[in-house]
C-alpha cells in the first residue's frame, strides 16, 4: 500500500490551488495555513467533495480522480473517512446509531453494525454515550463520536478538517489526546487540516505548510520552526 499521492490542481472563485500532497501509510501529515490558504479546498478534492480541474489523486491502487483520464469516483466509494469541524452527526438517531450508520451503508446488516458499534464506542471509552443523541452531548463528546463513526468502516485514509476548532480551549487538550489514541491504533493514512501549529505538533507526524494555494514548505515540525521559509511559515509555527 502507497498511501495518498495527489497532485491537486482547483480553480474556482477567483482561487487556484494547485499543490503535490504525499501522506505514507501509517502516517500522519498535517496540512498548515492561514484561513484561505486553500486546505479545505485541498480535503473537500480528495474526499470528493470538489472534483480536481487538473493533476490526480490516487489511495493505494485506487485512482480517486484524474480529469484526463475521466475518473472521479464519488464520496461514497472513496475509502476515506471524513471528520469535520461542526461534527455534523445525525440528529435523530441515537450515538449508537450513528456509529452504525456508517456500517449499515457498506453492507452489514442492522443488529450486525449495532454490535460492532458498541464494540467500537467501548474501545473509544464512550459507551456511557451511546444511548444519547447529539443534543445532549458535549461539543468534545460530539467530535469524539464522529472520529468513532468515521473509523467504523475502517478507512484507509482518515481526514480531519479542523477537529478542534470549534471546541473551548480548556478542553482542547483532553481532545487532543483522545484523537491522539485514535491515531495511533490506526494502520491507514491520515491527513489533518489545522491553521494551529499545536495540533500539528500533538497529532503530525510531518507538517505541509499551504499558503496562497501553493506549499511552502514541508518536513518535520522542528526543522521547519528553525529554518522557517518564510515570514508567514515562522508565525505559523509560533
Amino acid at each position: 500500500m502507497t498511501g495518498l499521492e495527489a497532485r491537486l490542481v482547483v480553480e474556482r472563485d477567483g482561487f487556484r490551488l494547485d499543490a503535490a500532497l504525499a501522506v505514507p501509510p501509517g502516517r500522519v501529515v498535517a496540512l498548515l495555513g492561514r484561513n484561505g490558504a486553500g486546505k479545505s479546498t485541498a480535503l473537500a478534492a480528495i474526499a470528493g467533495l470538489l472534483p480536481l480541474t487538473a493533476g490526480r489523486i490516487v489511495l493505494g491502487d485506487i485512482v480517486l480522480d484524474d480529469p484526463d483520464a475521466g475518473v472521479l469516483l464519488p464520496p461514497e466509494r472513496r475509502p476515506v473517512g471524513l471528520v469535520q469541524q461542526q461534527a455534523p452527526l445525525f440528529p435523530h438517531l441515537t450515538v449508537l446509531d450513528n456509529v452504525a450508520f456508517g456500517l449499515r451503508t457498506a453492507g452489514t446488516g442492522r443488529g450486525a453494525a449495532r454490535r460492532r458499534a458498541a464494540a467500537l464506542l467501548d474501545d473509544a471509552g464512550l459507551d456511557a454515550l451511546a444511548a444519547r443523541r447529539p443534543a445532549a452531548l458535549s461539543g468534545g463528546q460530539a467530535a469524539r463520536v464522529a472520529l468513532v463513526r468515521a473509523l467504523a468502516r475502517e478507512p484507509a485514509l482518515l481526514l480531519l478538517d479542523e477537529p478542534l476548532a470549534a471546541i473551548d480551549a480548556e478542553r482542547r487538550p483532553a481532545l487532543r489526546d483522545a484523537i491522539a489514541e485514535r491515531l495511533a491504533a490506526f494502520a491507514g493514512s491520515a491527513l489533518l487540516v489545522t491553521h494551529d501549529a499545536r495540533d500539528a505538533e500533538a497529532l503530525a507526524d510531518e507538517v505541509v505548510v499551504l499558503d496562497e494555494g501553493s506549499v511552502v514548505q514541508s518536513g518535520g515540525l522542528a526543522d521547519l520552526r528553525a529554518a522557517p521559509a518564510s515570514g508567514v511559515v515562522a508565525r505559523l509555527l509560533q
